[in-house]
């Protein structure tokens, strides 16, 4: 049964009780909290105070962290059991810290960068997969000067924010999302081939609900949803438009500029990012670990 959320002066009372601070980032969702060292073994109390603050603010930021390979991975098992990725590169050794390098690994060149700063690159991690991930843990190794910022957006807010017409349509809806969609184009023909074999087409509701908190979420996204199934062709890439368009609003996001050694971690049920190409010709590469989720209800 879906948990109630904790309430907000209760958190950031209880986080000041072990001299960790929490300053919200908008009234919609994001915090950053401070007086935390993450590279070192984490109490339980503590750990709990993060857990509670990630789902309530649904990504949460840290500054100057400096942490090494295995905290990263303690890190992130403080939300659940880590997995790779079938396409993007990771850290010798480390097969669960993956290399994000460029905008969603693919690096800038003057051959890709025009293409990417148009594309929409608003998406929710591995939702091509059966189980989707329930968490991301990443960490900054090396910025640009300027630009690179990541920006989230709540999917559950964008939801909320639906004409209750939308929603009585959508509401019981699938939708099939395909890892093919963002990352056949990057790999050979061979590796396409592949990945269509290993990873077929998930479907999972257009609307879900998220098994902590309760909330109805808006589940698709421009990087790997396909199509709506059960509807007509022309309806569902009209319906498709609509919802990705509504996770653009800015009122529902949240912008996070990178410093060295920050880290963000996000609900990646309950919310959707972007990392914006605005930097080349600088180079810009983070490592994240991510979280395996369970199977989308409803």
């Amino acid at each position: 049964m879906a948990t109630a959320l904790k309430l907000e002066s209760d958190l950031i009372d209880r986080a000041a009780a072990r001299g960790i601070r929490i300053e919200p980032s908008t009234l919609t969702l994001g915090a950053e909290l401070s007086g935390i060292d993450l590279d070192q073994t984490l109490s339980d109390t503590d750990g709990e105070i993060i857990r509670d603050a990630w789902l309530r603010y649904k990504v949460i930021f840290f500054r100057n962290q400096d942490i090494g390979y295995e905290s990263h991975l303690r890190l992130g098992r403080l939300f659940g059991e880590l997995e790779g990725h079938p396409v993007l590169p990771s850290i010798d050794g480390y097969p669960e810290i993956l290399i994000i390098k460029g905008v969603e690994g693919v690096n800038l060149t003057p051959d890709t960068f025009e293409g990417f700063k148009a594309f929409n690159k608003w998406h929710t991690d591995m939702s091509f997969r059966a189980k989707p991930s329930i968490a991301s843990v990443l960490r900054a190794r090396l910025l640009p000067s300027v630009g690179g910022d990541t920006i989230w957006a709540d999917t559950a807010a964008a939801y909320r924010g639906l004409p209750a017409a939308v929603k009585e349509r959508i509401d019981g809806l699938d939708a099939e999302h395909d890892i093919v969609r963002s990352f056949g184009p990057r790999v050979t023909d061979e590796k396409r081939a592949q990945l269509a074999r290993d990873l077929p087409p998930a479907t999972h509701p257009v609307v879900r609900v998220h098994p902590e908190t309760g909330e109805k979420i808006l589940y698709v996204n421009h990087t790997f949803t396909t199509r709506i199934l059960g509807i007509p062709a022309e309806e569902s890439e009209t319906l498709l438009k609509l919802l990705f368009d509504r996770i653009k609003v800015p009122e529902y996001q949240v912008r996070f500029r990178w410093s060295d050694h920050a880290i963000g971690i996000w609900d990646n049920r309950s919310t959707q990012h972007y990392a914006v190409g605005d930097y080349w010709p600088a180079d810009r590469a983070l490592e994240r670990v991510t979280v395996a989720g369970d199977v989308v209800t409803r």
